[in-house]
């Protein structure tokens, strides 16, 4: 992987492919090799970019509090090292939560925007407060509590499981906790939906036990132009489930 300091950070990505840009923001608590089934299917039509977010992979981890614009920022940071003023970006999750913020942020350098199985709206108080336990569980007792709590919920496929238990025991505390507290504190990108002028694509599993289906239809819904792609059978992580599927939806962020 490559390097560069976005707000003096440093964010690790790998790049494959030739093609317009497409950036593939993973979700939480996981790495940039969540993508690592479905990246070798664009490369024939994207320059496919794949950044490890702040806390996790390769990436530094930041011990103070950030959010999840900064870590929009950092994107936006590592695009201008590489010379891309305008992508289209497909965020996984909390990488849809970084995507949303980016094109709030940067609307007329997002392209076109893929959200895989992820949402708009912010935390309820509930869901926050369960954030922040967690966050002080981990404080505690490492990420094993999150790999304990997740895995089954990430995908009932075992070998999904096998893959996502080690790559969550891989990642840091301080990375696990940090984006935590972003995503109990980030904003309702919902507002921000119909003033989207670029296309805008969904792609999630009606057996999402995590962020359940209705989610995405929400938005469809907000996004009369949007395309959804409902995969049956898919739990929350449809670009492992089901790779080639996934990679055809993420091919339409190109039309």
């Amino acid at each position: 992987m490559k390097n560069i300091i976005a707000n003096d950070v440093t964010i690790a990505y790998d790049r494959l492919g030739k093609g317009s840009p497409l950036v593939l923001i993973h979700g939480f608590p996981l790495d940039h090799t969540s993508w690592n089934e479905v990246a070798p299917l664009l490369e024939d039509k994207f320059d496919v970019i794949l950044p490890d977010l702040r806390g996790f992979g390769q990436s530094t981890n930041v011990e103070s509090i950030y959010s999840i614009s900064d870590m929009a920022h950092d994107i936006a940071s590592l695009l201008d090292n590489l010379g891309i003023e305008k992508t289209a970006l497909a965020g996984h999750s909390m990488g849809g939560y970084v995507a949303l913020a980016f094109a709030k942020k940067y609307p007329n350098r997002v392209s076109a925007l893929g959200l895989v199985s992820s949402q708009a709206p912010a935390d309820a108080p509930e869901g926050k407060e369960r954030r922040y336990k967690t966050a002080a569980e981990v404080f505690e007792k490492g990420v094993a509590v999150v790999a304990d709590a997740m895995t089954p919920k990430l995908s009932a496929d075992a070998r999904v499981q096998t893959f996502a238990r080690k790559a969550i025991l891989g990642q840091s505390k301080s990375g696990v906790i940090g984006a935590l507290k972003a995503m109990a504190e980030r904003e309702d990108s919902t507002p921000i939906l119909s003033a989207f002028s670029f296309p805008l694509v969904l792609i999630h599993g009606d057996a999402d036990s995590l962020i359940p289906i209705e989610r995405a239809k929400e938005i469809k819904t907000a996004v009369q132009s949007a395309q959804f792609v409902e995969l049956k059978g898919a739990g929350h992580m449809p670009m492992m489930e089901f790779p080639k599927e996934t990679a055809q939806g993420l091919k339409l962020l190109s039309n």
